[in-house]
C-alpha cells in the first residue's frame, strides 16, 4: 500500500497539549530534495483514464493479479480521514486485509461523480455507493471460486482475499480468480448483500491515518507543493472595490521585473506570468490599473435591518404541527426573541492555490475543490472546452469546509493556461483569500413561543430570513467563479447550502409554524460555509430553548427532556451531561456577583438536519466582568452518528470542529466599508489562537447496522448556542447577535438581557 500506517506502538500525545505548546513543539523534517515535488504528481504519473460511471463495479475498484486492491471514489478526504475510513469500509466488504488497499480519490478520469464532499453526506452516501460495489465485486468472486474450486458457493469463505470452502481442499485468491485483468465489467447490484456489522473486523477499530505520517514529516504533496516541469506562475489582479470594473492597464513597469513573461487580459480578467513566484508578486504589484466605479455596500452597523428589507425570492414554511398562530393567540405568556448571525470567511490558513495544463486541446488541473466533478462544467463553460477534455485531479489545500477560494483558484489557472498554453500555478495572497473568497450569506432569525395558564409550552414559531439557494441537491453545482464573471460568463446565483436545515424546532410542542424566507439576492458573492444554515439556526433554536427553560423557571437540561421524545436525542443529552458532570440550577448563577471572572456552563442539542447525526455539548466559558472577555475552557460533547467507522477519526472530527466553532463564535465577522471588505489578514479578521483552545471531551454512542453519518459539521451546528448559554449562567446576560465579541458582551451585561414577556 502506497500509504504508510502508524505503527500502533507509537506513543499518544494529546492534541490540545500539542497545540498548546505551538510552533516551538514543531519539529519535522523537510526533504532536502528539491526535485520531491517536480516528480510527484507529474503528467507522467497520472493513472490512464478508466470507467467512472457510477453503476459500474469498475469505476469503483481494481484488483490486481498481486491481489492489490484499489479503490476510486469521487469523494475527497479535507482532512478528515475519509481516505482511511473509505479504506476500512472497503477492506471488511471485500474481506482482503486494510494495508493492501489503495486510494485514489477525486480523479475525474478515474473516479465515479458522487457529488460534492460536503453536507454530512462523504461516508452515508460516498460510502454507501462504495460498499455496494464492493459487495457485488465479493459476490462475483465468490461465483467465480465455487466454480473454480468446485464446491457450493455456500461453502465459501475469505480471509484476505484468500477464498477457501469449509470442506478443505485447495484455495484461491482474489488475484488468482481475476485471470490477469483488474476488470469486473459488472453493473453494480443494488441488491447486493452488505456485510452485518457483526462481522466487521476493520470497520470499528481506530485504524491509523494513512496521511498523517507524511504530514508531520512534511513530505506530503499539499496542492502549495505541486510543481511541473516548465510550469509558469501567476498573480490575478482585482480591485479591492467591490464589482468595480477594469477600464486600462499600463505594464511597462511590470515588464521591468526580471521574470517578467506576459500579461493576460480578457475582459476583466487580468493576470501576469511570470518565471518564478515572487517574480509574478513584483509585476502584479507593478501593474498600474484604472478601475471603473464600484458598487456600494450596505452600511456594515446596519446590516440586519437591510438584510430584513431585501426583496423575497419565496417564502415557505418549512415545519407546521397544529396551529401555532392560534395557541400564541391564546396563550397566557408569549416570549420573544431575534437573533443574528454575521457575515463570515473561511479563514483557511493558507490561501487557495491549484496549478493547470493545457497541450494538445487536453485541460489537466490540480486542485483542492471539494467538488472536482462539478468544476469540469464550470471550467468547460468559462474555457470552451467540452467537459470530456477537461481533467481535474484533487490534491490537498489547505483550509477547506465549504467554498473558499480554491474552486476560484482552479478557475484562474484553468483559464491562464488555456490563454497562454503552458502549465501555470496560481497562488491567491493573503488578502486575496480574506477578502475575495464567497462568504457565508447574513442571518437574522426571529422566534416567539407561547405558555399557557399551567405554564406548559403550547407554542413555538421561528422565522428565518436565509439566501436563497440556486442549486438542488446531487446536481452539478453552480459556483458563480470570479473568473467567469471577470470574462462577462456570470452564474445566475449563489450556492450557499440548504440552509432551511434545522430550522425546524427539534422538540416536541403541539403547535409549530417555522417560516424560511429566501432572500432574492446576498450583498456579498456567497457560498456555503461549514454546516451552512444549520449552524445558524441551531444557534437560534437552542438559544431560545435555553430562554424558555429560564423563562419557565426550569433546569435547561431537564426543561429540554421534557420536550423531547426522541430515544436516542434522550440518551445523547444524559450522555453529555454525565461526561460534563452538569449540576442542575434554575436561571443564572448568583452566588459570584462580585468576581473579576465569572464561570458558567451551557446546553445545547442537535439533531443534525434533524434526521441524521445526534450531537449534544455542554461549553464551560469564564466571562471577564469589566473587558467582556470570554474564555471556552471546556467542551463536553456526545456525539450519535450511526456506525462509526474510525473511533479516533470520530474524535478528530469532533475535535476539530469544536475548535474551529468556538473561534467562529467569539471572534470572527468580516468587517466592510462603503465599497470593499476590509477584513485583509488576522488582525483584521482574527481566529482562535492555540492557547486559547479548549480542553475538549468527548463521549460516543456506536450504534452497529445503522448508517454511518458525519461528524465534524453536526458538532459545529451545536457549539454557539453551548456558549451563549454558558454566558447566560455565568452573568444573567444574554448574548443572541453573533460573534460574542467583547464590546457585545459588555454591553449585554449593562442591560436587562432576559426575553421579555408580552
Amino acid at each position: 500500500m502506497s500509504n504508510k500506517l502508524h505503527s500502533p506502538a507509537q506513543a499518544k500525545l494529546q492534541r490540545r497539549d500539542f497545540l498548546k505548546a505551538g510552533a516551538a513543539a514543531l519539529v519535522v523534517g523537510f526533504s532536502a530534495d528539491a526535485t520531491l515535488a517536480q516528480t510527484v504528481g507529474a503528467p507522467a504519473a497520472l493513472r490512464n483514464p478508466k470507467s467512472v460511471a457510477k453503476d459500474a463495479v469498475d469505476s469503483f475498484l481494481t484488483i490486481e493479479p498481486s491481489g492489490q486492491v484499489t479503490i476510486f471514489v469521487g469523494k475527497v478526504d479535507l482532512g478528515t480521514g475519509t481516505k482511511t475510513a473509505m479504506a476500512q469500509m472497503a477492506a471488511d466488504e471485500l474481506d482482503v486485509a486494510f494495508n493492501r488497499i489503495e486510494m485514489v480519490m477525486g480523479d475525474t478520469a478515474t473516479t465515479p461523480d458522487q457529488w460534492l464532499t460536503g453536507a454530512n453526506l462523504t461516508i452515508a452516501q460516498g460510502g454507501g455507493e462504495l460498499r455496494k460495489a464492493c459487495a457485488t465485486a465479493r459476490q462475483a468472486l465468490l461465483a467465480k471460486a465455487a466454480e473454480r474450486l468446485n464446491v457450493p458457493a455456500t461453502t465459501l469463505s475469505v480471509e484476505n482475499g484468500i477464498v477457501r470452502s469449509s470442506q478443505g481442499g485447495a484455495t484461491v485468491s482474489y488475484g488468482e480468480l481475476m485471470q490477469g485483468s483488474t476488470a469486473f465489467a459488472l453493473k453494480v447490484d443494488p441488491k447486493a448483500p452488505l456485510k452485518p456489522a457483526s462481522a466487521y473486523r476493520v470497520v470499528g477499530q481506530s485504524v491509523p491515518r494513512v496521511d498523517i505520517p507524511d504530514k508531520v514529516t512534511g513530505k506530503f504533496i499539499y496542492a502549495h507543493d505541486f510543481r511541473l516541469p516548465g510550469m509558469r506562475h501567476a498573480r490575478v489582479v482585482r480591485p479591492d472595490a467591490f464589482g468595480a470594473p477594469l477600464v486600462s492597464v499600463d505594464d511597462s513597469a511590470a515588464r521591468k521585473v526580471s521574470g517578467f513573461l506576459q500579461t493576460v487580459r480578457k475582459g476583466n480578467f487580468l493576470a501576469v506570468v511570470a518565471q518564478t513566484e515572487w517574480a509574478a508578486i513584483k509585476a502584479a504589484r507593478a501593474l498600474k490599473v484604472t478601475w471603473g466605479p464600484a458598487k456600494k455596500l450596505p452600511d456594515p452597523t446596519q446590516w440586519t435591518a437591510y438584510w430584513r428589507q431585501q426583496p423575497l425570492a419565496k417564502e415557505e414554511v418549512t415545519q407546521k404541527v397544529g396551529d401555532a398562530p392560534q395557541a400564541l393567540a391564546n396563550s397566557v405568556q408569549r416570549v420573544k426573541a431575534s437573533y443574528d448571525f454575521a457575515v463570515q470567511t473561511h479563514a483557511s490558513i493558507g490561501p487557495s492555490c491549484a496549478v493547470a495544463d493545457f497541450s494538445k486541446g487536453q485541460l489537466v488541473v490540480w486542485s483542492p475543490s471539494q467538488a472536482t466533478h462539478s468544476m469540469q462544467t464550470e471550467l468547460a463553460s468559462l474555457t470552451g472546452l467540452a467537459a470530456d477534455n477537461i481533467r481535474l485531479v484533487y490534491l490537498d489545500g489547505s483550509g477547506c469546509y465549504g467554498r473558499n477560494g480554491h474552486e476560484d483558484a482552479t478557475a484562474d489557472a484553468a483559464l491562464i493556461a488555456t490563454l497562454i498554453g503552458q502549465p501555470v500555478r496560481v497562488q491567491w495572497m493573503r488578502e486575496d483569500e480574506t477578502a475575495k473568497a464567497p462568504k457565508s450569506p447574513p442571518r437574522v432569525m426571529d422566534m416567539e413561543a407561547g405558555f399557557d395558564k399551567d405554564g406548559q409550552l403550547v407554542a413555538w414559531s421561528g422565522d428565518f430570513q436565509i439566501a436563497l439557494n440556486h442549486i438542488v441537491a446531487f446536481k452539478p453545482l453552480d459556483f458563480p467563479l470570479l473568473a467567469a464573471t471577470d470574462v462577462g460568463l456570470p452564474k445566475p446565483g449563489n450556492w450557499v447550502g440548504f440552509l432551511f436545515q434545522n430550522s425546524g424546532a427539534p422538540y416536541s410542542v403541539p403547535n409549530i409554524r417555522v417560516n424560511t424566507r429566501h432572500v432574492a439576492e446576498t450583498f456579498f458573492r456567497s457560498a456555503h460555509l461549514r454546516s451552512p444554515g444549520r449552524i445558524e439556526n441551531s444557534f437560534a433554536n437552542e438559544s431560545f430553548m435555553d430562554e424558555l427553560a429560564a423563562h419557565a423557571q426550569q433546569d435547561p437540561a431537564e426543561f429540554r427532556l421534557k420536550h423531547l421524545k426522541d430515544p436516542r436525542g434522550v440518551a445523547i443529552i444524559q450522555a453529555a451531561l454525565k461526561l460534563a458532570g452538569w449540576t442542575p440550577r434554575v436561571g443564572p448563577r448568583t452566588d459570584q456577583a462580585k468576581a473579576e471572572w465569572q464561570s458558567g456552563r451551557g446546553l445545547s442539542y442537535v439533531r443534525y438536519n434533524n434526521a441524521t447525526t445526534y450531537v449534544a455539548a455542554v461549553a464551560e466559558v469564564q466571562v471577564h466582568r469589566q473587558t467582556g472577555e470570554v474564555r471556552v475552557t471546556r467542551v463536553c460533547v456526545s456525539h450519535d452518528c450511526g456506525q462509526i467507522i474510525n473511533p479516533d477519526g470520530v474524535t478528530n472530527q469532533i475535535e476539530g470542529g469544536v475548535i474551529q466553532t468556538v473561534s467562529r463564535t467569539l471572534m470572527e465577522q468580516v468587517q466592510w466599508n462603503e465599497t470593499q471588505v476590509t477584513s485583509v489578514d488576522w488582525n483584521s479578521y482574527p481566529i482562535l489562537r492555540f492557547p486559547q483552545a479548549p480542553k475538549v471531551e468527548v463521549a460516543l454512542i456506536n450504534v452497529p447496522g445503522e448508517v454511518s453519518w458525519g461528524a465534524g459539521e453536526p458538532t459545529a451546528t451545536a457549539i454557539p448556542a453551548a456558549i451563549g448559554n454558558a454566558i447566560f449562567d455565568a452573568t444573567g446576560a444574554r448574548l443572541r447577535s453573533l460573534p460574542f465579541t467583547p464590546e457585545k458582551v459588555k454591553t449585554a451585561l449593562a442591560q436587562t438581557a432576559t426575553p421579555r414577556a408580552a
